[in-house]
């Protein structure tokens, strides 16, 4: 691999993101982008190795019975195959990454934002669950379109909604991205034109399955998750306003 510092990125970026449940496609996204890696095999590269990072979390969440199917059911019923149709979009080069850097952005914005922890489920509000299946859809169709697993836009907007608590929220993320990005590879794979480079990828997913095993553990007893997030707020931010500065 001509560029190994990128394997030290993608192990960096999958133990911080993996600390708070996420699967780090948006970042691995602005690095592969970074170190000018083929168009189509940044998308691919991105989901695979956010399937790595977030099964074993969401195998743990369901072990634990922290997915809570009746209410996670009507979001991801939309957005898989929202996701699936959103990679298979035909986007230019340009477009691509100015939908991707604004997307940071966003994400950035949403992480950064506290929001009142609310552990009892009594506290709660009431679901829509047609109003969750309109954002599953829009997250997962935007997902598919960057090659991102969406758990970055859902949980923060699901925490601001008071949906449920911070436990069954990150379940609930870990699970999303999981079936979105293996949705987001099948509709990849669909309209792919180019041949990939399996060994990068094989390469930058045992660096991610090191860093999310270590992120996965660490995170749950060592750090402070609103820090952590913060600090994954800035680096989606940073990565946002360089993939911009270098497209538009």
């Amino acid at each position: 691999m001509e560029h190994w510092e990128v394997i030290f990125f993608f192990l960096v970026i999958s133990f911080v993101y993996a600390s708070v449940g996420f699967g780090g496609g948006s970042s691995y996204l602005a690095v592969l982008t970074f170190f000018a890696f083929p168009f189509q095999e940044m998308k691919m590269t991105a989901l695979i190795c956010n399937i790595i990072v977030v099964t074993g979390g969401t195998i743990i969440f369901i072990k634990h019975k922290q997915v809570d199917w009746k209410k996670v059911i009507p979001l991801v019923v939309v957005s898989v195959p929202m996701a699936f149709l959103g990679a298979r979009l035909k986007l230019s080069e340009q477009a691509f990454f100015i939908i991707l850097g604004c997307s940071l952005i966003v994400a950035a914005i949403l992480l950064w934002i506290k929001t009142k922890r609310l552990e009892e489920e009594n506290t709660l509000l009431k679901n829509n669950y047609a109003k969750d299946a309109g954002i599953g859809g829009t997250i997962g169709f935007l997902s598919g379109m960057v090659g991102i697993g969406g758990g970055i836009f859902l949980s923060p907007i699901l925490n601001l909604m008071k949906w449920d608590t911070p436990k069954k929220i990150a379940a609930t993320a870990s699970f999303f991205i999981l079936v979105n990005s293996i949705s987001g590879i099948a509709g990849q794979l669909s309209v792919a034109t180019k041949e990939i480079n399996y060994t990068h990828i094989g390469l930058l997913s045992a660096a991610v399955l090191i860093g999310g095993q270590v992120g996965a553990r660490l995170g749950v007893n060592k750090f402070n998750p609103l820090m952590i997030r913060r600090v994954t707020a800035l680096v989606v931010l940073i990565a946002g306003i360089e993939v911009l500065h270098k497209h538009l």
